[in-house]
């Protein structure tokens, strides 16, 4: 059976190099993009691998996107790259950058185990998460 990845943030800084990574290894990607984004598919394209991802739109802060995206896919494994990482607006939208950064996280273990307890997850971060050290 063919492995397949779900990658959140796919559009960032490092979810094009992941993507590309794996697809070196012949896994099928799936791309989670922002629904209501306009998507920047520069590094993806700089790759030459962005007709090579199936995108699918879902929001880390909408648990039904995010649990009916699991129920569908099943992916084997999860890298959830999607995070509000600008420090001026998380203290601005201090509520959206909770329901995107933990709360998302939290999405996704759940449609995780009621779906496809299978699935291996991954989580990035930042030690800034731990506040000033």
């Amino acid at each position: 059976m063919a492995k397949t990845a779900l990658i959140t943030g796919i559009l960032g800084q490092d979810g094009p190099y992941l993507a590309k990574f794996l697809l070196e290894k012949d896994y099928k990607i799936y791309g989670l993009v922002r629904r209501y984004s306009n998507p920047n598919f520069g590094n993806l394209e700089y790759l030459k691998i962005a007709d090579k991802v199936d995108y699918v739109e879902g929001d880390m802060a909408d648990e039904a996107s995010l649990l009916n995206l699991i129920r569908v896919i099943r992916p084997t494994e999860i890298y959830n790259l999607a995070a509000q990482s600008f420090v001026a607006a998380s203290f601005e939208q201090a509520r959206l950058t909770t329901e995107v950064n933990s709360l998302g996280v939290l999405h996704l273990l759940n449609a995780i185990k009621m779906f496809s307890p299978t699935t291996k997850f991954y989580q990035a971060s930042t030690s800034e998460m731990f506040g000033l050290q």
